[in-house]
C-alpha cells in the first residue's frame, strides 16, 4: 500500500502534458489577470501608489492591441507554466503560486523586458517599484493557483 502511494506521487514527474492542463492553465492565467492582477493594481492605484488604474486600453506595440488584452495573453501563458509546474511538483499550491508569480514575473519585468525594450534594470533600484512588482506578480500567481484548485475540484 505504501509503495503504491509513493509510486503514484513519483509518477507525477512522468505524467504527459495534456491539452486539459494547457487549457485550464491558460484560462486560470487569464482569469487571474482580470481578477487578482488587476485587482491589486486597483488597490495600489486607489492607495496612490500607481499613476494609472486597472484595465488599461493603451495600445501596446508592435500590434497595437489594448494593454489589458496583452496582459491577459501573457497571463494565460504564465498560467500554463504554473499549471504544469503544480501538476508535476509536490509543493503547496497557493504558496508556490504566490512565490513563483512574485519572483518569475518580477524578474521578467526587471531583467528581460528592459533588455528587449531598453530601460532600467531592476526598476532602476527603486524599492517602492520593486515592492509593487512583487505584490502584483505574487497576487497573479496566487490567483492562478487558487483558480486551478477550484477548477480541479469541479472538473
Amino acid at each position: 500500500m505504501m509503495a503504491e502511494a509513493l509510486a503514484t506521487t513519483d509518477d507525477r514527474l512522468s505524467q504527459p502534458l495534456t491539452a486539459r492542463t494547457i487549457m485550464l492553465g491558460f484560462a486560470a492565467g487569464v482569469l487571474s489577470v482580470l481578477i487578482f492582477h488587476q485587482g491589486t493594481v486597483w488597490l495600489l492605484y486607489m492607495a496612490g501608489q500607481l499613476p494609472s488604474g486597472p484595465y488599461g486600453f493603451r495600445p501596446i506595440p508592435p500590434f497595437g492591441v489594448p494593454q489589458i488584452v496583452n496582459q491577459c495573453f501573457w497571463g494565460g501563458l504564465w498560467g500554463i507554466l504554473i499549471a504544469v509546474l503544480l501538476r508535476r511538483l509536490r509543493v503547496p499550491d497557493l504558496l508556490f503560486g504566490f512565490a513563483f508569480g512574485a519572483v518569475a514575473l518580477s524578474l521578467t519585468n526587471w531583467v528581460v523586458l528592459p533588455a528587449i525594450k531598453g530601460g532600467a534594470y531592476f526598476a532602476g533600484s527603486d524599492v517602492r517599484r520593486l515592492a509593487i512588482g512583487l505584490a502584483i506578480g505574487g497576487a497573479f500567481g496566487w490567483g492562478v493557483a487558487l483558480i486551478l484548485q477550484k477548477l480541479r475540484t469541479r472538473v
